[in-house]
């Protein structure tokens, strides 16, 4: 029997929610998640066709039907986690669309466990 290789990106049903609400006004978005400094370390929600995907950025997974891309880098330090993206309340980056609800997406994680890592590996 083959085992099915865990998510690399998952969501909460709370963040689900907040997505749907944002899509509500803009169907067409995606997430990315960088390795930046202040905004750019928090997950930012674009209009798909305002944002370009880079050369090196890797696509997570899909939450909702919403593309996550992480950036190359924050891959490689990150590999070995699940993202999980969630909701608290505040204010969102400067030119995300969770901007201006007073919540904003977040990333939580969680190791992956020694099976899973070989999962992913195949």
């Amino acid at each position: 029997m083959t085992q099915t290789p865990p998510l690399r990106v998952t969501a909460t049903d709370t963040a689900v929610g907040l997505l749907r609400e944002i899509r509500a006004d803009h169907p067409d978005i995606l997430i990315h998640q960088s390795g930046g400094c202040c905004d750019g370390s928090s997950p930012m929600c674009y209009p798909a066709g305002e944002f370009r995907i880079g050369a090196r950025d890797v696509l997570l997974g899909e939450v909702d039907g919403v593309p996550v891309y992480i950036s190359g880098p924050q891959f490689e330090a990150w590999r070995h986690t699940q993202l999980i993206l969630d909701v608290v309340p505040g204010r969102g980056g400067m030119f995300s669309l969770d901007n201006g609800r007073e919540r904003r997406l977040l990333v939580r994680s969680r190791a992956f466990t020694e099976a899973e890592l070989v999962l992913l590996e195949t």
